[in-house]
């Protein structure tokens, strides 16, 4: 039974990243820096990470990912999409479970961010044969800088809000 309701969390977490991915992509980018995002779906990852584990996190993203490329991207937006989900996720994670002492949730959430910016400029940088693209690199910096700090209140938002009314935090494999 317990692994089952882990199963049905994780596909909820699954359904609000991409109904979020969705939703950022009919949002006018509010940044005059060309890539920059909001990164709506990144409160999912950071409570997928914080209330499963890195692992749990990855698999979440990825799917998200995946479905949210199906749904209104293409290979392009799969590919610079995932880079920075994992290469983020991956990031956060190590931060959620050796450094929960010293990073917040909002620390950990500007870690994540501006890991996807870096990854997603190398891969594109990589794509397109050229170096120059790392000269937006510190624009993209500034921009998640503040896009994790408020991804990384939503999610601390949403974490209390979750353990709080449903009790999630016993139900959870806090394993990681």
């Amino acid at each position: 039974m317990a692994k089952t309701k882990k199963i049905v969390y994780l596909s909820l977490l699954v359904a609000g990243g991409v109904a979020l991915h969705m939703v950022e992509s009919m949002i006018p980018v509010p940044f005059p820096v060309p890539g920059a995002k909001l990164g709506l779906a990144n409160i999912i990852s950071l409570l997928a990470i914080v209330l499963y584990g890195t692992r749990e996190g990855l698999e979440v993203n990825i799917l998200r990912c995946f479905i949210g490329s199906f749904l209104g991207g293409s290979m392009s937006s799969l590919i610079y999409s995932l880079s920075g989900a994992v290469s983020s996720t991956l990031v956060m994670g190590i931060a959620v479970k050796y450094f929960e002492n010293v990073f917040s949730l909002v620390g950990v959430s500007i870690l994540g961010s501006v890991t996807h910016n870096f990854a997603q400029v190398t891969v594109a940088s990589v794509i397109l044969s050229t170096f120059g693209l790392y000269s937006y690199l510190p624009f993209l910096m500034v921009v998640g800088l503040f896009t994790g700090v408020f991804t990384g209140l939503a999610a601390n938002f949403a974490k209390d809000k979750l353990s709080g009314s449903l009790g999630l935090m016993e139900t959870v494999d806090r394993r990681r």
